[in-house]
């Protein structure tokens, strides 16, 4: 008798470990799939044509600090001309450009003396959320930060 027991003992046993695995198993295929990493971006050096566009920069840290400059960019120039702030009635030259999306809605641009094409200004435009970063070299600290404006759009949509 005590037999009898002992094998109805495991096999309720094992129908009970049985039971708890097919749970475990039906659990795990309903749950959502682990979460992976977002995919970094795509390299790309393929350049953006910023032509017709119009930007303010506005610069509220920095080198810049109170100055409002247009960029109006062309097929290969970019003018920027100072409309608001210490520097307003300074004459630059028009320059050569680059521009190189590097993210959803961020351009690096390079702008370059179109004689020698030493860099004059380098931007990271943030159009997501309206904010640049400038380095102008030539100074102890010529980096300065503020907000964009969109004052015309090109032809070409923003990455």
């Amino acid at each position: 008798m005590h037999s009898g027991k002992r094998i109805l003992l495991s096999a309720a046993g094992l129908l009970a470990a049985a039971a708890l695995a097919v749970t475990a198993v039906s659990a795990n295929a309903t749950a959502a799939p682990p979460r992976s990493a977002p995919a970094a971006p795509r390299l790309s050096l393929a350049r953006f044509d910023l032509k017709g566009y119009v930007i303010d920069t506005s610069y509220t840290l920095g080198r810049n600090t109170g100055n409002t400059f247009q960029q109006t960019y062309g097929k290969s120039m970019v003018q920027g001309v100072p409309i608001k702030g210490p520097l307003v009635g300074t004459k630059f030259p028009p320059e050569n450009y680059v521009a190189i999306p590097i993210g959803h809605h961020e351009l690096y641009v390079t702008w370059l003396d179109p004689a020698s094409f030493a860099i004059v200004d380098v931007f990271v435009m943030d159009f997501a959320h309206r904010t640049v970063f400038d380095y102008a070299p030539g100074s102890d600290h010529p980096e300065s930060a503020g907000t964009i404006t969109v004052v015309h759009r090109g032809r070409s949509p923003l990455p």
